[in-house]
């Protein structure tokens, strides 16, 4: 009777070893997202912190921008204030597709182009816009670990009752990041 009880005890607790594991796991993975979060926003911060020179530079060439110029300074936090994975990546869609625009508008001013300031700006952007699509992979990657593993048995047994979700990808679905900007310039006049 009494090696009954022990062999119960031990059955119990490696359960419970066990279900700690797989806790630990879910709580690593969740972190992991909070992690690549955290890198999505901190290369939006940078990129929005790089407009104003990139805009103040531009506006000092390109005259007949103003528009666009205003709608770029307009929007330019608005990845870093939106919240939830969607907005973000919605408003990050709108000003990627902008800041594109913007950089193109050189093509239409030579000085422009040759300014080294912009020229380095510029590669600032490119810079980010590298590290920026970086972050969004590593996020996905760890937001798929903790859902697939969240969905998979036995660890659905624990991610449900410890509160568990799935995570929201981040998903560049959206149709301003699926279709080439349309850029038009002023006719020049001679």
């Amino acid at each position: 009777m009494a090696m009954l009880v022990w062999i119960l005890l031990g059955v119990a607790a490696l359960v419970l070893l066990w279900l700690v594991a797989i806790y630990n796991r879910l709580v690593r993975l969740r972190a992991l997202v909070r992690e690549g979060w955290s890198g999505i926003t901190v290369q939006l911060r940078r990129r929005a912190d790089l407009v104003p020179n990139l805009v103040s530079t531009v506006q000092g060439y390109a005259t007949h921008e103003r528009e666009l110029i205003e709608k770029v300074t307009a929007h330019r936090a608005d990845a870093v204030q939106a919240k939830g994975v969607g907005a973000t990546a919605q408003a990050d869609a709108a000003m990627s597709g902008m800041l594109g625009r913007l950089v193109a508008v050189a093509e239409a001013y030579p000085d422009l182009k040759a300014d080294a300031n912009f020229r380095q700006l510029q590669e600032e952007l490119a810079s980010i816009e590298e590290e920026l699509a970086g972050a969004r992979r590593y996020y996905n990657a760890t937001v798929r670990d903790l859902n697939t593993r969240g969905q998979s048995f036995p660890d659905t047994l624990v991610a449900g009752p410890f509160g568990f979700g799935l995570e929201e990808p981040y998903s560049d679905d959206v149709a301003t990041l699926q279709v080439a900007p349309k850029v038009s310039f002023p006719a020049a006049t001679s």
